[in-house]
Order: C-alpha cells, then sequence, then structure tokens
C-alpha cells in the first residue's frame, strides 16, 4: 500500500520477485496460483514469472498439472532494478529461448517475450528480444505501456529519439497482433493510431490503476480507435484476481467518465473480449460448436446477498449485473478448461 507505480516497484514487488530465485519458494508460490485463478473465475491467464528461468519452469509445470490454459513468460531486465534482478542479454535470451522449445505450444501452454516495460530494458535488451520474436513469430509479446504520467516521462527520458512510448516497441519489433500491453491509460491518438495499425492489443486492469493511482483508462478512445481490450487483474497490483471484481471496477472507471457500460459490455470484458485479446478467440472465450468447452458453473445462491439480488432479477441484463457485482470466488462452483473440472482436482 501507498506510493504510485515506480515507489510500489522499488518497495514491494522487486524484494517480492527476487524470493523466486528459490525454486521451493517458486513452486509453493505457482501452485497457490493456479489453485486460486479458476476458484476466482478465470481459466486463461496471461502471466509476468520473473528473471529467474527456474522460477518460469515451475510456473509452467505447475499450469499444466493444474490444467489451466495459460501463457507465461520469464521478465527481461537489465537496468533500473536491483542488481538481483538484472540479467545479462545474451543469458536472459538464452533462458527465454530454451523455455519456448520446452513449453510454446505444449497443450495448453503457450510462450511470451516478456520485457517487464522499456524503463528496466536497454535498447540491446529491446532489440534481442525483438530478434527473438522475429525467430519465433507465433509467441506472444507481453509488456506494459503507459500505466503512470511519472513513468511515461520517464520513457521520454531513456529513448529522447522516439516519437512517444509506443514506438519504442515498434523500433524493436515488439508490437502485433500477439502483443499484449498492460494498462496504456495514457495513450496519446498517435499511439492509439499505431496499436490499431500493428494489430497489437491492451490489457484494462482497473483494480491495479485504482489502487496505485494510476489514471482512468479511456475505454471509448481505445475500443473507438480499433484496438482490442480486454480485462486483467493485474495481481502484483491488484488486490484480487476475481474477474468479478475485474468488471465491477471497470464499470466504476468508466461511470465517472461519462461513460455506462452495460452488463453484457462487462460480460464482453470479462470473456470473449479476453479471449480475442489473447487471440484465442477461435477456441475460448464464448460457447460455440467448435470451442473447447470452457466456462464456469456459477452457484447464484453463494451468498445470501447474491441469491436476493438474483432471485429479483427481471431481465438477462439485470441478472447479469447482479453476478458482477455482487458476485465473488464464493460463486463459482466449477471451472471448466477443455472439458475437464479443474477445480475437482
Amino acid at each position: 500500500y501507498g506510493g504510485d507505480l515506480l515507489e510500489w516497484l522499488n518497495r514491494y514487488t522487486f524484494p517480492t520477485e527476487a524470493k523466486f530465485a528459490d525454486s521451493d519458494h517458486a513452486r509453493q508460490i505457482a501452485r497457490e496460483l493456479f489453485e486460486e485463478l479458476p476458484r476466482s473465475g478465470t481459466t486463461s491467464a496471461l502471466i509476468f514469472s520473473t528473471i529467474h528461468t527456474d522460477a518460469t519452469n515451475i510456473f509452467f509445470e505447475e499450469a499444466e498439472r493444474a490444467g489451466i490454459r495459460a501463457i507465461i513468460g520469464k521478465t527481461l531486465m537489465d537496468r533500473n532494478a536491483p542488481a538481483n534482478l538484472q540479467e545479462p542479454v545474451a543469458a536472459a535470451i538464452e533462458g527465454s529461448r530454451e523455455l519456448i522449445r520446452r513449453w510454446h505450444g505444449r497443450d495448453l501452454l503457450a510462450y511470451a517475450i516478456s520485457p517487464r516495460f522499456a524503463p528496466t530494458c536497454s535498447d540491446e535488451l529491446l532489440a534481442a528480444a525483438g530478434e527473438l520474436r522475429a525467430e519465433h513469430p507465433d509467441v506472444y509479446v507481453h509488456t506494459h505501456v503507459s500505466e503512470n504520467v511519472v513513468e511515461v516521462q520517464w520513457v521520454r527520458e531513456l529513448f529522447p529519439s522516439e516519437r512517444d512510448y509506443v514506438s519504442v516497441y515498434e523500433r524493436f519489433g515488439l508490437l502485433g497482433r500477439r502483443t499484449v500491453l498492460a494498462h496504456g491509460v495514457h495513450l496519446s491518438d498517435d499511439e492509439l493510431r499505431l496499436l490499431h495499425t500493428t494489430g497489437s492489443r491492451i490489457s484494462h486492469c482497473p483494480n491495479s490503476n485504482l489502487f496505485l493511482g494510476s489514471g482512468l483508462f479511456p475505454l471509448r478512445r481505445v475500443m473507438a480507435a480499433g484496438v482490442p481490450v480486454g480485462l486483467g487483474s493485474d495481481i502484483g497490483a491488484g488486490t484480487t484476481p476475481c474477474m468479478f471484481n475485474a468488471m465491477a471496477d471497470a464499470y466504476k472507471v468508466q461511470q465517472v467518465q461519462g461513460l455506462s457500460l452495460s452488463p453484457f459490455e462487462l460480460w464482453y470484458l470479462g470473456t470473449l473480449g479476453g479471449a480475442k485479446t489473447l487471440s484465442l478467440d477461435d477456441v475460448t472465450g464464448s460457447l460455440e460448436p467448435g470451442k473447447d468447452a470452457d466456462f464456469l458453473i456459477l452457484d447464484l445462491e453463494a451468498t445470501s446477498l447474491l441469491a436476493r439480488r438474483t432471485k429479483g432479477a427481471e431481465s438477462i441484463h439485470d441478472l447479469l449485473a447482479g453476478i458482477i457485482f455482487m458476485g465473488d470466488d464464493r460463486a463459482v462452483s466449477a471451472a471448466y478448461v477443455r472439458g475437464r473440472n479443474v477445480l475437482a482436482g
């Protein structure tokens, strides 16, 4: 708690990530994570690991054991971070390459080349990440962009020759249809046009943005620019992995900007919108013939308040609103991924 994005990284996040050098710790946290995600209503997840190759292998192993559809990447950093969380470019790229060979395309798993964000990556590291992406064009790219105004200014200072934040990623070949950028709270019109032109996508993480005071995501403007948007929890800075909470917070963030999202629009962002953002809408995100059987079974009497709210629903819109605003992990009685109830163990 306390502090904006950059203060929070140094005070909390970097010390927490350093613990993942311990494989036993990584195993414990990975196992807990992949138990918690489906319990909270998530069947597909795009995840940053840490810089540690061993820990990232463990995260893949635990995702596979849990039966979750997961896209995971080893975080790349070689500057503006504690020394124990920086890695030489050659080692970082070789570790990523080995992980791609082992895990990408293996059953429900995929790999994401994951520069943390431009400020913690040198030109050399970003260039190497772009070259790795060119070697493996079907892998994902996962990073952050324009989360905080101080961060945006910092990027201008670190990359003075670039037009804007998004252009940094374009320069190094990191934009494209399988690129997912978290946040995008403070994007210019030029940046939105570039994201649209390259087919890049944004993960809107309202709970995290509110918690860190990063700003209000301009959903109407981003979607009008033709940039696909899905919902994320960003449970590093977000306070819960629960997607009901993500939908509810997305509603509030737009409401104070004069845009009142319907329950259908919110449900779309949390389901098919997320699948499209991850380029997975051909296999998941909606219940259609030919897609995998990924779905939740919800108990609308899981709590007395939820039962009272949903029993009085006068329409499907009203029912969905009740679930979004009153639901939580207690409502998830089963979570199926490719026809298997992953909550059953």
